[in-house]
């Protein structure tokens, strides 16, 4: 495309490009305006007059798709939990994102705030301040955020070469467990098998990308309560374990197999029990995307033997 600004077509999200009267006449490029115009992930129209150049981010996740995109420089505060990129534990701090102070956030004066949940910004809109809604619910959704986000603060070069190189992983992934015999895999959530994820959590379609399913992806919570029997009885192939200090990398968890064995699940007996860190697990940015690389390659291993 020879316009000046190219957009790529964005999953859920409609961008539009409104230029001013000044368009029709022979005026320097700086005196443009531009209104962007995009649909958050909850389906409410975010509109700028200009990219956005100070951010509060609510969330970890969005402070990673923030940083992928290239914009990380114009980040204000986030959350205490938002530790990925390593730059971001540098950035200030506005506390827990699920109450988010609107004094704090005021005094910091951002154009744009970016949150997971609706009702993690009920009271911030006495500050009418943009708000963006960021909820990526398969792994597609991520490079497309990315791009979005590029849109949003001005980095748009960037945000899409970054993107379409997380979009070629997962091209590079999609045909590789076609026609091959399902793996059923068991995702325990924590260190204490007590809860899993449902078939509306990102997981399930990164396990169903590398030719699996997800034995609890009939429930509809979206963190089912389980127990023994119940996991006994969904007969998973592969049992792999969301936990904070684990590798980012799925790793022989042996706490865990020795759990399982002595519970009698079948899966334990030839040790296909994996660990990996519960961030990079849980939290839909970049890193699952690399993640879902190595989950394949352990489905596959589980598959062949």
């Amino acid at each position: 495309m020879s316009a000046p600004m190219r957009f790529t077509s964005l999953k859920n999200s409609l961008i539009r490009l409104s230029l001013g009267a000044a368009a029709c006449c022979f005026l320097i490029p700086q005196a443009l305006a531009a209104d962007i115009e995009i649909i958050d992930d909850n389906g409410r129209a975010v509109l700028l007059s200009q990219p956005a150049k100070r951010v509060v981010t609510l969330t970890p996740h969005v402070t990673e798709l923030v940083f992928e995109a290239g914009a990380g420089s114009k980040i204000v505060a986030t959350v205490n939990a938002s530790d990925f990129p390593p730059e971001a534990r540098t950035l200030p701090r506005i506390g827990d994102g699920l109450t988010p102070d609107p004094e704090k956030i005021a005094a910091l004066k951002p154009d744009l705030i970016i949150g997971w949940l609706p009702d993690q910004t009920i009271s911030l809109d006495s500050l009418n301040i943009p708000v963006f809604i960021s909820s990526p619910q398969t792994l597609a959704d991520i490079p497309d955020s990315v791009e979005t986000f590029g849109v949003l603060l001005g980095t748009s070069g960037t945000a899409r070469n970054r993107a379409d190189a997380l979009r070629k992983k997962l091209d590079s992934l999609s045909n590789r467990a076609s026609q091959r015999p399902l793996v059923r895999v068991f995702i325990q959530a924590g260190a204490e098998p007590e809860y899993s994820l449902g078939g509306d959590h990102i997981l399930s379609d990164v396990i169903g990308l590398c030719g699996g399913v997800n034995v609890f992806g009939e429930s509809s919570a979206l963190a089912p309560k389980i127990s023994i029997e119940s996991v006994i009885a969904a007969k998973p192939d592969l049992i792999l374990v969301g936990k904070v200090g684990a590798p980012a990398a799925p790793a022989a968890d042996t706490q865990s197999l020795a759990y399982w064995k002595v519970a009698g699940l079948p899966a334990a007996r030839p040790g296909h029990v994996f660990m990996i860190d519960a961030d990079v697990l849980y939290r839909p940015g970049p890193r699952l995307i690399d993640a879902a690389t190595r989950i394949c390659d352990v489905i596959e291993q589980v598959r062949s033997k």
